[in-house]
């Protein structure tokens, strides 16, 4: 008699594994997400070989050599900065982001500057064939010897072709397509999702070779599948924009050889993504003169500094509640904000709606930004413009205060370097710093202050 195969259920969102079938996953309250699947047998998986077949074996530390071998610079300069100044060889990149949003433009791109410094580069596709990845290559003007297309969903025979061509680089678009034939769940599922990204590692890490990943993102923005996926990989990126705008923001929310939370700019036209090597001028050459709740701030977005507008509108409310919006902006923050507006500087908020946003589709999330959106308000409250070359920059306390922000130095060095000739800081910013000539800096000290300064 056949020997019945043991069974398993095991959550499609987060991993969760359970003898039986729930209905609601006890890890992450999702209901229906349990998929029956076979439990595998890992008694017989390979341990970590290179290509040439020599195993991993254990070393003292004092016998481990570091491969001092270079980052590879690829032509996109804000690529380069937000993995830290290059491609590291061995690393493995996690990229994900909406449908549509040009992930896999990127990274053809990439594969055809990285083809071009002399290294062998193999772009696995799962979702479209050669011919379509050639038709795609052709309007972007890629074309190169050492590129190589191979539209496969299975990882033996991915395996395989790697192990057959050595490449330098490998594009596998995306990881939810592939699948090892060994698990029985369908591509896509946390298993298949959570063995092809382990399989990948191994052939990353054992032979040096840089492989890019693209990763589908939920509905809530995050990238689909276990949350291991992020953990197994050394970088991880975003790729954001809006749909009817052309900008597209790399931000980097995990990196081993680099700083997080730094950001790329680049503008999708019809021949590719280009880079924005000024995005603050970008961000503020559309903004009008004298309009009325307006401020400039400037957010540190990893190691850059950026000047973003950001716009409010303010108006009597026609109904018993107010409406309060935000694009770009933290809602809880703009809420703390308002109250301490109608507390600690008067102004009556409580019957007026309010709308706010950070022009130009970035998102900012920092402290330093608190100070621009409370002058924002203000002057939309006030019907009183602030003048074209002021900034402002601080954090707001539930006591009315301004506290001291982190490298005000970078900021007002941006400031000044696009023509602005006053900025208003944190008075503490001042204790012990030279503020640079040709640019007025002003001191605060408390949000009441600081409006009769601006409104005067």
């Amino acid at each position: 008699m056949a020997k019945k195969a043991k069974t398993q259920f095991e959550c499609q969102h987060c991993g969760y594994i359970s003898p039986r079938y729930l209905g609601k996953c006890p890890q992450c309250g999702s209901w229906n997400s349990m998929v029956e699947e076979k439990i595998q047998d890992t008694s017989d998986r390979r341990s970590r070989t290179t290509l040439t077949g020599q195993k991993m074996q254990p070393m003292k530390l004092a016998d481990v050599v570091p491969k001092k071998e270079p980052r590879v610079q690829t032509q996109l300069g804000e690529l380069n900065r937000v993995l830290g100044g290059g491609v590291v060889p061995g690393s493995m990149v996690l990229l994900g982001g909406d449908p549509g949003i040009g992930k896999s433009t990127l990274l053809l791109q990439v594969s055809q500057q990285l083809a071009a410094t002399g290294g062998k580069v193999l772009y696995v596709s799962g979702e479209e064939s050669a011919e379509q990845i050639k038709m795609r290559a052709q309007r972007l003007g890629v074309v190169d010897n050492e590129f190589y297309l191979y539209a496969e969903t299975d990882m033996h025979d991915i395996s395989r072709a790697i192990e057959n061509l050595e490449p330098d680089y490998v594009i596998i678009d995306s990881i939810q397509t592939m699948t090892q034939p060994d698990i029985s769940s369908v591509a896509g599922s946390v298993s298949q999702v959570r063995e092809t990204t382990a399989e990948l590692l191994k052939i990353a890490k054992t032979n040096g070779i840089a492989i890019f990943i693209v990763g589908h993102v939920t509905k809530e923005g995050s990238i689909a599948g276990p949350r291991m996926l992020e953990h197994m990989v050394d970088t991880v990126l975003y790729f954001e924009g809006e749909q009817h705008q052309s900008f597209r923001i790399l931000r980097a929310v995990k990196n081993r050889f680099g700083s997080t939370n730094e950001i790329g700019i680049f503008e999708m036209r019809e021949g590719g993504l280009e880079e924005v090597a000024n995005p603050s001028q970008v961000f503020l050459e559309e903004r009008l003169a004298g309009a009325t709740g307006s401020a400039i701030v400037v957010a540190m977005e990893g190691s850059r500094p950026i000047l973003v507008e950001i716009q409010a509108l303010v108006t009597p409310t026609m109904f018993g509640n107010a409406k309060r919006t935000t694009t770009g902006l933290d809602f809880n923050r703009v809420s703390l904000i308002m109250a301490v507006l109608e507390k600690r500087a008067g102004l009556l908020l409580q019957n007026q709606d309010a709308y706010l946003k950070a022009a130009g589709g970035v998102k900012l999330n920092e402290p330093a930004i608190d100070l621009a959106i409370a002058v924002s308000i203000a002057s939309s409250y006030k019907e009183k413009g602030t003048e074209a070359t002021e900034c402002f920059i601080g954090e707001i306390g539930l006591t009315g205060e301004i506290r001291r922000v982190n490298a005000i130095e970078q900021r007002v060095k941006e400031v000044q370097k696009l023509g602005f000739k006053k900025v208003y800081v944190p008075k503490n910013n001042l204790v012990n710093w030279e503020p640079p000539k040709g640019i007025e800096v002003v001191g605060l000290v408390t949000l009441d202050e600081a409006l009769k300064r601006v409104f005067r």
